[in-house]
């Protein structure tokens, strides 16, 4: 579902990442591996809730500090399409802890702020390499929303190269390519 009286522009982005498509997969929908990435480079994720099937619902919190203190955005939706290792398309609204829908503007979004968007993401595996391509429908390309993605995607990009002790993602490094462009949907 997505607002129809917001902006009709999105957000695309394409990475191709040198690892299986199925660590991409994961990486989406575990939610111990989101936390791991997702966000702005200054950005945590302390909760990631993900009951990953259609219908199933999300709420993710994420935190960032600010000059007037740390500031917790929460964000909650529904699944709209899981097709394991191809597909993954998710709503997304501003909302409480308990995954309360709350205007936009109650975090200090403009007016024009869709109240619910569409995040789509499209995995094709490429010669043991992934291809990705990640819209999120309702929020502009020349918006913070864009410049905050093409944060979260680089941090998902050094997650995979690099691994973690606590992972066992060791794999040489990421090819990557991006375009951001918005488009009428």
């Amino acid at each position: 579902m997505t607002d129809t009286k917001g902006s009709r522009d999105a957000v695309v982005i394409e990475r191709i990442f040198d690892v299986p498509v199925d660590v991409i997969w994961q990486m989406w929908t575990d939610p111990e591996r989101f936390k791991e990435w997702f966000g702005p480079t200054d950005a945590t994720i302390p909760v990631a809730k993900m009951d990953v099937r259609v219908g199933g619902r999300r709420l993710v919190c994420m935190e960032a500090q600010t000059p007037s203190g740390l500031r917790s955005m929460w964000f909650a939706g529904e699944y709209l399409q899981v097709v394991p290792n191809q597909l993954l398309v998710y709503t997304e609204f501003i909302s409480d802890e308990h995954g309360n829908a709350m205007p936009p503007s109650e975090i200090g979004m403009s007016e024009g702020h869709p109240t619910a968007t569409e995040v789509r993401v499209e995995l094709e595996p490429l010669d043991g390499v992934t291809k990705m391509v990640m819209t999120h429908v309702g929020i502009p390309s020349d918006s913070p929303g864009a410049a905050g993605w093409t944060m979260a995607l680089d941090k998902l990009a050094a997650r995979v190269a690099t691994g973690s002790r606590r992972s066992r993602f060791l794999f040489r490094h990421v090819r990557e390519t991006f375009a951001v462009r918005s488009s009428t949907v």
